[in-house]
């Protein structure tokens, strides 16, 4: 057997091994005291609105939460973090040009972020996450949105998840 082959052969088995032992996630720096959480409903203040998208984010930052952390999920206004949020831009744009025409639209989404930590006010912080979504400027808003709503779904949940629980 070749050199090469063989140190190959033998690193991938312990290369896998350390990365399964490894995790990226930060969210060891949930204080013992916080058990609770509370998404508020994020509503949608943009001028252009798809009716889908205020649920879904709500819906999915709650199941995130819940399943990528020990907090439990509450209604109450005791919650001890207390996350609420408005989608405040979703705006459409030409990102790329061919021949003359639009090749490729932008579609820009902004949420903005209120984050209450009612155990340790010097915590609270607001934050505007900001994605943008290319897709083909053959297809109709309403096309690209069916085929992106998952998509930016979970990249702007990534990112809120990421501002609150690792300090990204």
């Amino acid at each position: 057997m070749k050199p090469a082959i063989l140190i190959a052969c033998c690193l991938l088995p312990v290369a896998l091994l350390f990365a399964g032992c490894y995790t990226f996630k930060d969210i060891g720096s949930i204080p013992k005291e916080v058990k609770t959480f509370r998404v508020n409903y994020i509503e949608n203040r943009a001028r252009y609105i798809n009716p889908q998208l205020s649920p879904q984010l709500t819906d999915k930052l709650r199941q995130k939460i819940t399943g990528q952390t020990r907090l439990t999920g509450v209604q109450s206004d005791d919650a001890h973090y207390d996350i609420s949020g408005q989608i405040t831009g979703y705006n459409v744009t030409t990102s790329g040009i061919s021949n003359q025409t639009a090749a490729t639209q932008r579609l820009t989404v902004t949420v903005h972020i209120n984050f209450r930590n009612n155990l340790d006010q010097s915590k609270n912080f607001e934050a505007d996450v900001s994605r943008n979504f290319d897709y083909s400027a053959s297809l109709t808003l309403t096309q690209a949105e069916a085929q992106l709503t998952e998509t930016i779904v979970k990249q702007v949940v990534d990112e809120i998840f990421n501002r609150i629980f690792s300090n990204w």
